[in-house]
């Protein structure tokens, strides 16, 4: 599903990737771990065409992305949950769904705001609200909500549950393991390390702009050495 080699990303003069990989395929939940200001975010935007790589591969169901301009890069099939959530805050929150819904890709079964709205009814009891007067874990249900309006096959979340209250975590990791049955692939950036090992098939540990650790849940938790080194736990 995606393939990362030699990713590599300057912001001016400065770099901040120097060489990123990775891999993982079709329905699978990857995570990308490290401590702030190690590069995920960066990552992310380079997959995204948010900003331009300066050398490497990114590689999405066997199309290269790189050169691609952000917006082609969404209708081949990626959606973005960004950090900060940003939603409109002057449209409702129904507004906020259909804003982005299409079905590029013509998925058979695509998503639906009657899906969203099954998916976390939560947002359903509250489809009259303006995005401003959102709670912050109902903007971030409507966050995801809006990425899979756009019916993606990667969907990517960038601190998927930072600074939400216990409950709305569980709900938001409860959402991302039924979505994943649908054939879905994941790539998630979060600091609740429990939660995410739950979940993912294959984490990738990102430090100073380099993977420096890559293998499964059990692997990393069977690995104190490296949750010492790179996470801190």
């Amino acid at each position: 599903m995606l393939k990362v080699e030699g990713l590599t990303t300057h912001y001016g003069s400065s770099q901040v990737l120097f060489g990123i990989d990775l891999e993982f395929g079709t329905g699978q939940v990857a995570t990308l771990l490290g401590r702030n200001g190690m590069g995920k975010t960066t990552t992310i935007h380079s997959i995204c065409g948010i900003v331009r790589p300066s050398g490497g591969s990114i590689v999405f169901d066997g199309e290269e992305l790189v050169g691609k301009p952000s917006f082609r890069i969404a209708n081949l099939g990626i959606g973005l949950v960004p950090e900060g959530r940003q939603i409109f805050p002057n449209l409702t929150l129904w507004e906020n769904l259909v804003a982005t819904a299409s079905n590029h890709l013509g998925l058979p079964d695509p998503w639906t705001v009657e899906k969203v709205f099954d998916l976390f009814p939560e947002l359903a009891e509250r489809r009259s609200s303006m995005g401003n007067l959102l709670s912050g874990g109902e903007q971030q249900m409507l966050a995801i909500g809006r990425a899979l309006m756009t019916n993606p096959k990667l969907l990517i979340l960038d601190e998927a549950t930072e600074g939400l209250a216990p409950l709305v975590r569980r709900r938001i990791w409860e959402a991302l393991s039924r979505i994943r049955g649908e054939n879905l692939s994941i790539l998630v950036v979060d600091k609740n390390l429990s939660d995410l090992l739950r979940i993912a098939d294959v984490n990738f540990i990102v430090e100073r702009g380099r993977v420096v650790w890559r293998g499964t849940s059990d692997e990393l938790r069977a690995d104190r050495e490296a949750l010492h080194r790179y996470l801190g736990v």
